[in-house]
């Protein structure tokens, strides 16, 4: 039977006032003639599918404005109709949420990566707006993957992944369980048909077997509550097939190994209840270690509470119990939906714990990142990170728990305290003991992070950071410190331009500068400066420019002649770089390329690559090491050895000894009795290197020793 307008209204009557529900009426009247004439793939009229994800929001019990914005949210895109006439009709509250949901519609997953990117954030920032705009659009979602099966397999595959991939994080990050879960049913049965129909098959067949055991279990349980003089509902849950999917695939396990669990759930009035009912199922039957978790102390991201244990029963399978009250398990089906009470001014209604707050918490994270991410790629990257949370509970010095992903770091940690703490910190105490930053963290442990002020961020620390606050907030102090880092090497290369000339930037007058900058298209002074540090122009020309003299880009080579060498001491930080073709090191005669985007590439003047360089003279610079330099740099070095045992740790003992830091290490076996190691160490110079090659050639298994250039 094709629901109706009047269904929707019964509905509606059930928890709306009268006059709310005529202008969900109202609504219905204007799109149902806004899309007369159009008719949906099925061949059925088109209002019939907003009218439906109306009522998908009405089971939620949602407000009306969110009723309203369902059923009008795609008369602004497929119709004629303007927003400005919506507004007019049905106030700006409702034309903002229509509007919200149609700039959604726009999102096309198989596009580009960047133009998917892009629409993300969008989508984002439009539930930071009104949250209720990702709850019409999860709705039209799922209606539209309910009637999925008039598409072509091609299509039907696409939707289904960007479902899985997107749609169905977002609705567990909120907290609707019952719409996710249908969600991945219907995204798994399209992505992988035949899967699905396997899976399934195995489940009815299974299904008949569990019943009567499902039956007793469940039995058991209520008289037992009884006996103790407590009222539960007790439900015994089956595993959709999508999460039994998962389990197969993430753990290796076959179909028996996954339906070996049984699952239940108990539903009670009060807080109270649900801890004296966990005493009566750990009486009743024997609890597995380490296996309970308490989600109502410390309530998940989402907002969701429960009580789990998994008991050894009589029948030698175990039983997962959840064990929860009628408020939570409304919350845990419907997380922000449920209870709704959504008030402009004063945000969501709710308890601190309430699956609301939460969402709010989580969608002001969402403008932070927003801000400090330099691309859509790059916000993308950091709210899918965000979006899978499997969270561990990480105790401060103070006793307060904050919550992190599992996998999560020190310096996650130190990030989810304070974004000035994460920038300053410089070692970790785990449970009173010191640790690398890079330690992971797990449940329970109290961890104290030590702060420098001379401290900042490490690269590095991007490769093993979990969170998207960390990785933002790293991302964004590096791109401005590269910024500075730019911006005085571009000063200092313009410096020594002019100095060819016989002059100072100070001495050009202030006009004379302002002309180049328009002529050059640079808002200001330090954007050319980063330009020139970066390697995207070059300083002779710059400096031609602002002395008006001549340009001529075929630069003679006594013109570079003119600059005194550029010193390097290696601590220059990310705009000066060190070819790994030929791997300089102090001792070295040295050139340096200024590459566009990289700033100074450092090469050998031997390296085989400065040949394919010679026909740009202009991008060249005189370099030359600093006297006294303390940093060490990589270096490649080849050894033809007999294939014995132990010869590998007799080099590397060796070259420790040396002082010679090993960063990488290849083996491969030439023929049976030779083998060739391939090390990178670092080293303080080419002396350093000379009397480390001179040890490693005393080695009794070591044929031959050289310096590599790739």
């Amino acid at each position: 039977m094709t629901f109706r307008i009047s269904h929707l209204c019964e509905m509606l009557d059930q928890y709306l006032p009268v006059e709310e529900v005529a202008n969900v009426y109202r609504a219905y009247l204007f799109g149902a003639e806004a899309h007369q004439g159009q008719h949906r793939l099925s061949g059925e009229p088109y209002i019939y599918h907003p009218l439906t994800v109306a009522k998908i929001l009405a089971e939620m019990r949602m407000d009306y404005q969110s009723i309203m914005a369902a059923i009008l949210h795609d008369v602004i895109e497929d119709t004629p109709t303007a927003k400005e006439e919506v507004g007019k009709r049905f106030g700006e509250e409702i034309a903002e949420l229509v509007d919200g949901v149609s700039k959604l519609k726009n999102i096309e997953f198989s596009s580009k990566a960047e133009a998917q990117a892009e629409n993300f954030r969008k989508m984002m920032l439009a539930m930071v707006k009104d949250i209720r705009v990702i709850l019409v659009k999860l709705a039209d979602r799922l209606h539209n993957m309910r009637t999925l099966e008039i598409m072509t397999f091609d299509k039907r595959r696409r939707i289904a992944r960007e479902t899985l991939d997107i749609y169905v994080p977002i609705a567990n990050r909120l907290g609707m369980n019952s719409l996710r879960m249908e969600l991945e049913d219907l995204g798994f049965r399209n992505l992988y048909p035949l899967r699905y129909r396997t899976l399934e098959s195995h489940l009815r067949k299974a299904r008949g077997h569990r019943k009567e055991l499902v039956t007793k279990i469940e039995d058991t349980i209520k008289a037992r509550l009884q006996q103790e003089g407590m009222e539960g509902r007790v439900v015994g849950r089956e595993k959709h097939l999508y999460s039994i999917y998962k389990k197969m695939r993430e753990k290796h396990l076959s179909f028996n190994e996954v339906m070996d669990v049984y699952a239940f759930r108990i539903m009670v009035d009060k807080v109270d209840t649900c801890y004296r009912v966990l005493g009566v199922v750990h009486n009743l039957y024997t609890p597995v270690p380490g296996r309970f978790k308490d989600y109502i102390a410390i309530p998940k991201t989402n907002g969701y509470q429960s009580l789990h244990t998994v008991l050894f029963s009589p029948y030698s399978v175990p039983i997962e119990v959840q064990i929860r009250t009628e408020d939570m398990n409304k919350v845990a089906e419907q997380g922000i939906a449920a209870h709704w009470a959504y008030k402009t001014s004063e945000g969501v209604a709710g308890g601190s714990n309430s699956a609301q707050v939460r969402a709010r918490q989580w969608l002001r994270s969402l403008l932070e990142m927003q801000q400090h991410a330099g691309n859509s790629m790059e916000f993308l990257e950091n709210v899918k990170i965000d979006l899978f949370p499997d969270e561990v509970y990480i105790f401060t010095p103070k006793g307060e728990i904050m919550e992190l992903p599992r996998g999560a770091t020190a310096v996650d940690f130190a990030y989810a305290v304070h974004t000035d703490v994460g920038n300053h910190c410089v070692a970790v105490k785990v449970d009173r003991r010191l640790m690398p930053l890079r330690t992971e963290l797990f449940n329970g442990q109290t961890v104290e992070i030590i702060t420098a002020p001379g401290a900042r961020p490490n690269p590095a620390w991007l490769d093993f950071v979990m969170t998207a606050r960390a990785r933002s907030n790293i991302r964004h102090y590096l791109k401005n410190l590269h910024r500075d880092e730019s911006i005085a090497l571009g000063k200092h290369l313009l410096a020594k331009a002019l100095d060819a000339f016989g002059t100072v930037l100070e001495s050009i007058s202030a006009e004379r500068i302002t002309a180049i900058l328009k002529e050059f298209s640079i808002h200001t002074l330090d954007d050319l400066m980063e330009d020139i540090g970066l390697g995207n122009r070059v300083p002779i020309v710059i400096a031609r420019a602002l002395l008006g003299a001549e340009q001529n880009s075929s630069e003679t080579s006594s013109d570079r002649l003119a600059y005194r060498p550029l010193a390097i001491k290696g601590t220059e930080g990310t705009v000066v770089t060190y070819a790994k073709c030929c791997r300089p090191i102090p001792g070295d005669s040295i050139l340096g390329f200024i590459s566009a985007g990289r700033g100074i590439v450092i090469h050998t003047k031997q390296c085989k690559n400065v040949a394919e360089f010679r026909n740009r003279p202009e991008r060249w610079i005189d370099v030359q090491w600093e006297k006294d330099i303390s940093v060490a740099f990589p270096v490649d070095m080849r050894l033809l050895v007999i294939n014995q045992r132990g010869v590998l740790a007799t080099v590397a003992a060796e070259l420790a000894d040396m002082e010679a830091n090993i960063e990488h290490v290849d083996m491969t076996e030439r023929d049976g009795t030779h083998s060739s190691l391939v090390f990178t160490i670092s080293v303080k110079d080419r002396q350093h290197l000379a009397r480390i090659m001179r040890r490693v050639r005393g080695i009794d298994q070591v044929m031959r020793v050289y310096r590599m250039h790739r």
